[in-house]
Formats: C-alpha cells, sequence, structure tokens
C-alpha cells in the first residue's frame, strides 16, 4: 500500500481538523500485520469476536501514532497521538476507500460470481499486464473489508484495476458498488454459495447484478441467458481457437478462461497475443491436498467447506485424476446422521461415485475405506481434517510438498520455448526424483505430454499397474527385463550389438514383431551407445529382423548446462550426422531427441523432433533468465518436535561435537540423513528456517533428527520447520550439501510423506 495522503486531508473527509501534518502512506487494522507504524494510519475495527480499541496500545508500541476510532478519547492515555472519531470505524475505512478510487480515472474491472472469481482475475492479469500496468486486489480480498483494502492499492502508476467483489448478505453489493464504481465488469457465474441467506435465486441474481448497473460494458457465460443491455453473454467454444493450448480441459476452467479472453479483448489486447500467453495459464492453488493414504487409497482433502458449486468442482477434479479408479465420496456436517441434501446424492450419481460415505462423530469412517480414490468434503463443525489424519499412509512429521501446478506452468513455459511441433519426454526415473514415479505419471498424462522416459523397467510396470497409457521409454533394459517389458509394452533403448540380438530372441520366442525400440548413439558422453563405427552393423540387423521397429534415435549432452560449449556443439554434429546415416537406411523416419532441460535452454537449435524435460519440471534451472519464468514445485518442511535450553558447557548430540559457550536454546526436529538430509550439514554447515529466522545445525546431524539453535527466536513445539522452501531453495541447499538438485531430490526417504497440490 502506498497511500500518500496528510492525515489533515483525511482527518477533513470526516469534518474533523488536526495539527498533524504527518504523511499517511498505508492503513491498519490488524496489529500483527504492522512491521513500521510511523506513518501508518489504524482503524480500530470492531469485529464480532475482537474489539480494535483493545489493540491501541499494541499498534502505539509499533510506530502508530493516527487512529480511526469510535470511541473518544481512546488514545488520551498515550503521547502525541492523534484520533479521528467516527461513528462506525468499518463504514469510515470504506468512505476513504471510496475517495481514494475517485482520485484515478484509469477503469477498474470488478469481478463478481459464486465461483471462480480469483481465478479470472489472476489470469486476464497474466493475459494484459505485460501492455498494460495492472493493480489488482491480493488473493481472494472480496468481501467489504477486502475490497475496501484493494483499492486503497491504486496508485497513479497503474492502468487499469481488477477489483474482486463478493456478497453473502442481501445489502452487501450496495457497499461495494460505492466503493469500486466499476467501469468494466465480469460475471462468473450464478451458484448456490449463500444463496440461503436471499429470499430466491431472483433476488440472489439481482443483487449480484447491482455491481455493473453503471458499468460501461460486462461479460457473463452465455448459459446465464441474461437479457442485458450493457452485457455480453461468452460462449467457450467460441474461443476454441485460442485455447489450443490451454492447460486444462476441464469445463469450469476453460469458461473462466474464455471470460478472461473476452474482457482482455474488450480492453483492446489484440488477439495475437492472447493467443501467445494462453499456453501460461495455470489452474490457482486451492486448499485441495492430495496425498497417499492408507489401505491403497489416495486422498483428496477438501475438508474446510461443502457448497453445491465447490463439491460439482471436486469431483470433476476426482475424476480427471481418477477415471478408472474406485471412487468415494465422504461428507461431513458436524452432527449426528441427517438425511443426505439432494444435491449431493444428485452430483455423485452425475459424477459415477461409487459409495456416499456420511462421516458423523465418534465413528470409525477410514475402517471403511480402501482401493479407491477418496474425496473428503464437509463444513469447518464436522472437523475432517482429523479424518484426513488418519488416511495419511506416513504420520511422519516431514514431508515433501510437490506443487502440480508449478510444474505444470514450468511445463508449459518450457514447451513455449520448442518448435510447435516438437514433443515433450518427461523423465519418471528414480520415482521421478523422489516425487513418486505414479503420480506423477498419472498427472503428466492427464495435462498431454507425449512420452515418459524411466531408467528400469520396473519403473515402467510401475506405471503400467497404475493405469498410465503412455509410451514408456525404459534407459537401462538388460535380459532377465525383456520379457516384463514386452508384457508391460515398455519401448527400450537399445544400446549395444549384445543386448539387441538378446531382445531380438526374445520378441522371437514370443512371435513379436514390429516392436518399437529406441537406438541409443554413443556421442562424447562414453556411457552406453552405438558408435559411429557400429552403424553399419546395425543398420543390417534392423535391416534384416522384422522383430524390431526404430521408434526414436537418442543420445546424452555432458555438457548441456554450459553454454555455447564447444564440445556440446561437436556431440551434436555428430548425433546429426550418425543418425542421418541410420535413418537413410531405414523404412520409416523414427523420432531424434539429444536435450535435457538444460540443454532446452542452450541448444534449443538442436530440439530435433523431441525433448526430454527432467529437473526442469519442477523449477530447477541453472540459467538465470530462464529461471525467472519457472516456480520451485519442491518444498520440504518438518516440525518443532521439542525446545531445550542449555547452560553454559552442555554438549549436544553424538560425539559431544558442540558445546554450548553460553546460555543457548535449541529445536530437536525429526529430520536426519535417514531422511536424505545429507550429515555433511552437521556442525554448522547447514540450517534450516523456523519462523522466518534460519537456525543453524549444531552438533551432528543424526540419523532421524537435528538439533537447531534458536536462541533469541520466538519458537515452539509444532513450530513448522523450512528445509527447502521460500526462504532456502533445493539448490542452495544442494550447493550446502557439495551436490547437485538432482540427488537432494532422490535421496528422499521413503518414509517421508509426500503432499501433492494441484488447484
Amino acid at each position: 500500500m502506498k497511500l500518500n495522503y496528510e492525515y489533515s486531508k483525511i482527518s477533513s473527509l470526516f469534518s474533523q481538523t488536526t495539527t498533524s501534518n504527518e504523511v499517511i502512506t498505508n492503513v491498519s487494522y490488524d496489529t500483527r500485520k504492522i512491521s513500521s507504524g510511523e506513518s501508518s494510519l489504524f482503524f480500530a475495527l470492531h469485529g464480532s469476536f475482537r474489539d480494535g480499541h483493545a489493540f491501541i496500545d499494541d499498534a502505539y508500541a509499533k510506530g502508530v501514532r493516527h487512529f480511526v476510532v469510535s470511541k473518544s478519547g481512546s488514545t488520551k492515555h498515550l503521547e502525541n497521538t492523534f484520533e479521528i472519531v467516527v461513528p462506525n470505524t468499518f463504514e469510515a475505512l470504506q468512505s476513504l476507500a471510496a475517495f481514494h478510487r475517485q482520485q484515478f480515472d484509469y477503469p477498474v474491472l470488478a469481478i463478481t460470481g459464486s465461483y471462480g472469481k480469483t481465478t479470472v482475475k489472476e489470469w486476464l492479469s497474466e493475459l494484459i499486464s505485460s501492455d498494460i500496468r495492472v493493480v489488482r486486489s491480493p488473493k481472494s480480498y472480496n468481501s467489504r473489508l477486502g475490497v475496501a483494502l484493494s483499492l486503497l492499492e491504486m496508485t497513479p502508476q497503474a492502468e487499469i484495476a481488477l477489483i474482486e467483489a463478493g456478497i453473502s448478505e442481501p445489502g452487501d453489493m450496495e457497499h461495494l458498488v460505492r466503493m469500486i464504481q466499476p467501469t468494466y465488469g465480469i460475471f462468473t457465474g450464478l451458484g448456490n454459495a449463500h444463496r440461503s441467506n436471499f429470499s430466491t435465486k431472483e433476488a440472489h441474481l439481482a443483487e449480484k447484478l447491482l455491481l455493473f448497473k453503471n458499468a460501461k460494458h460486462f461479460v457473463f457465460p452465455a448459459e446465464m441467458n441474461l437479457s442485458i443491455s450493457n452485457g455480453t453473454g461468452i460462449d467457450p467454444t467460441t474461443f476454441d481457437s485460442f485455447l489450443n493450448d490451454f492447460s486444462s480441459h476441464d469445463r469450469i476452467q476453460r469458461l473462466n478462461a474464455s471470460l478472461a479472453i473476452a474482457t482482455a479483448q474488450l480492453i483492446g489486447i489484440s488477439d495475437g497475443k492472447i493467443k501467445e500467453r494462453i499456453a501460461l495459464l495455470k489452474p490457482l492453488s486451492m486448499r485441495l491436498e492430495m496425498f497417499e493414504g492408507i489401505r491403497n487409497t489416495t486422498v483428496l482433502n477438501d475438508a474446510y467447506n461443502l457448497d453445491e458449486d465447490s463439491l460439482r468442482y471436486a469431483l470433476e477434479y476426482q475424476m480427471a485424476n481418477a477415471p478408472s479408479n474406485r471412487r468415494i465420496l465422504v461428507v461431513g456436517f458436524g452432527t449426528e446422521k441427517i438425511e443426505l441434501p439432494e444435491w449431493i446424492s444428485r452430483l455423485a450419481q452425475e459424477f459415477s461415485v461409487d459409495k456416499v460415505i456420511q462421516h458423523v462423530p465418534n465413528a470409525d469412517t477410514a475402517a471403511q475405506l480402501s482401493n479407491a480414490s477418496v474425496l473428503i468434503k464437509g463444513n469447518r463443525a464436522a472437523q475432517l481434517e482429523q479424518l484426513a489424519a488418519q488416511l495419511k499412509l506416513h504420520p511422519h512429521q516431514t514431508y515433501v510438498q510437490i506443487d502440480l501446478d508449478a510444474i505444470r506452468k514450468n511445463i508449459s513455459y518450457l514447451k513455449s520455448t520448442l518448435n510447435e511441433s516438437t514433443r515433450l519426454m518427461c523423465m519418471v526415473k528414480a520415482s521421478s526424483y523422489g516425487s513418486n514415479a505414479t503420480k506423477m505419471g498419472q498427472f503428466l498424462e492427464r495435462i498431454g505430454v507425449n512420452y515418459l522416459g524411466v531408467a528400469y523397467p520396473n519403473e515402467g510396470i510401475e506405471l503400467r499397474e497404475s493405469g498410465v497409457t503412455l509410451p514408456i521409454m525404459v534407459m537401462n533394459c538388460e535380459e532377465e527385463s525383456f520379457a516384463a517389458c514386452i508384457e508391460h509394452q515398455l519401448e527400450p533403448a537399445i544400446f549395444s550389438h549384445r543386448q539387441l540380438e538378446a531382445f531380438i530372441q526374445q520378441l522371437v520366442l514370443l512371435g513379436r514383431s514390429n516392436y518399437p525400440v529406441h537406438i541409443k548413439l554413443e556421442t562424447g558422453m562414453n556411457r552406453l551407445g552405438f558408435g559411429a563405427d557400429d552403424i553399419n552393423q546395425l543398420i543390417h540387423k534392423i535391416q534384416s529382423q522384422p522383430e524390431i521397429w526404430v521408434k526414436s534415435i537418442y543420445s546424452h549432452l555432458a555438457e548441456s548446462d554450459v553454454p555455447s560449449s564447444a564440445f556440446t556443439l561437436q556431440q551434436i554434429a555428430l548425433f546429426t550426422e550418425i543418425s542421418n546415416q541410420l535413418i537413410a537406411e531405414l523404412p520409416n523416419t523414427p523420432l531424434r531427441h539429444i536435450l535435457n532441460s538444460a540443454g532446452i535452454v542452450n541448444y534449443s537449435d538442436a530440439q530435433f523432433d523431441m525433448v526430454r524435460l527432467g529437473m526442469g519440471m519442477y523449477g530447477i534451472s541453472a540459467n538465470e533468465n530462464t529461471s525467472q519464468h519457472l516456480k520451485p514445485a519442491i518444498s520440504w518442511y518438518s516440525s518443532v518436535s521439542q525446545v531445550k535450553h542449555l547452560n553454559s558447557g552442555d554438549s549436544v548430540g553424538y560425539g559431544r561435537t558442540f558445546m554450548a559457550k553460553k546460555e543457548t536454546k535449541i529445536a530437536v526436529i525429526p529430520v536426519g540423513y535417514a531422511d536424505g538430509l545429507s550429515r555433511s550439514l552437521s556442525q554448522g554447515k547447514g540450517g534450516v528456517f523456523i519462523n522466518g529466522s534460519y537456525c543453524q545445525i549444531v552438533g551432528n546431524v543424526c540419523m532421524d533428527m537435528i538439533m537447531v539453535d534458536v536462541t533469541g527466536i520466538d519458537v515452539h513445539e509444532k513450530d513448522r520447520v523450512e528445509i527447502i522452501g521460500n526462504h532456502q531453495t533445493i539448490q542452495e541447499l544442494a550447493s550446502k550439501m557439495n551436490t547437485i538438485p538432482y540427488e537432494v531430490m532422490t535421496h528422499f526417504s521413503s518414509r517421508i510423506h509426500r503432499l501433492y497440490l494441484e488447484g
């Protein structure tokens, strides 16, 4: 917030005078969020559970000297304070927001609807922000308080404001309209959220439409069949040409994208620019989490709200993630068993849910769940988060969080740098670098990659048994695994004459022909592969044996992360020469691929027909420019088990390698080298973040725990510990461990719980 009003000016808005000429740069209402209060104006808001007047002393202690209160004399016991007395501090904040909005003549676009407001706002921002400076509501601020705070974010530098507006009761919209005064608008749709607070559906709709009464124009879903002179109905099918590269086939997501596209056109963004940016749009992270559960379950946990619109979205998501699995819906209302609402039964039938279970207090619902995809939905009173905790396969406090939305975005960005025809192979070897191959394989197939790559046949078999049908290349396939490889339709990489002969013999025994294989060429890595001297013999064997069919030809670059490497250019030239020689003698034209994630960035001219994505999917790149476009997808967290106080002379851990020289406070954290946190981080070489503060490891890293110095930091048991996250990247941790991010990820222990996030 960057306001620039003299306190005397704000006072005059409420017909009051003051002797203070202090410039107010921001407003505050929550003392927990005040970092520097010298130029802040504190509104003592009166809420359902707290009265802001009780926190005036706290605000004063943080430097605040200017207050808006409803109780005269609230600050008289404090020196050098100034107060504006108003009948209602909340209404005063809204009046200030309305005044601030009036200071700008650029367009304000308001977004309302029962669902999708934040998604449409963020997507529209992505479509237009390269051409127009945008200010928008933070997160999903759309209540009367949220709208006021959002409008106060408007600055002279912006050229358009995107403001969300949500209502829950009759009369709410009148207050929002007075503040927002929208120029344009988007109506995302009318659902049942808060419907019970309105007399009829028509009354609910009329309240929503008040937002656009004086707007120049607004858009809405055509299926709503509104007859409004200043509105246009949007049919997603009319934007099919724009959505070719869109990341989702979900109906609701495509409708949201279409509303954003139509509005971007209305604002003046060219169709060409919109089409370029569509591929970068991604679903936003939501509260729904996905994790492995006990008794062969996959759990989708959305245990905090239950209404028709959110349930429909969650069921669509469950079906997309588990189309062939048994699906169970668990709902809870925080009461004894009641008659299931009609809309729940109807949606369960619509999405072919196999079983609906109503969770009631003290019931052993977990015992009824096995071998299925389980969606948990309930209101807060149901406390279904306790059921979700019971279902987690590994109740270890330490967990790795995999952000599937970030992976989708990273793939979309890297794909946007390639030729349109270039195919994508995503590597899911080594349990997909520690993130779980089956979950990643299912996800990657769903978003439309072309190929998967694994190191060994057992990894490919695991993918097949989980229902993945994409073509899968196996890079290391020896004779003992040939039969299993063929049985599960896995495509082996062939790298030697001996291996080729043995695989052909297996195909002959099974009576198979035209079986797809991938020819590995040696171009300088000096690991596996056919060299230039082997090609004539290889060609002869392929031509004489109808059992095999060359699906692709590939090689590996030794230093793809080094731009303009003479050795890499030599490798690419040799690969081109040998593969051309081989293709000239084959009855078909195989795919060719040599680039990994780093190669895509540094040697895009050598993308041939396909590229192989590995760590780049997870937002890891040594290229500074590329890394700015990628989002880290891997986080690693634990929690504090115990806080201990040491006296001078006390030692810590095995070997007593740490001796306290003064009174010291340490926190014990249940993560160690058995989880993948290297022992090389011992004795202060590594550390973690707790409550935003860096805490060095003291003593040696143990098998199952570490001890860190938290002296002078407010730390308590159960506080979250960040090992990898916003404060410490995986690259930074790898550097401290004297290794690379690949090793960090592949050393995540199987006992560490994996948590998958996706919007």
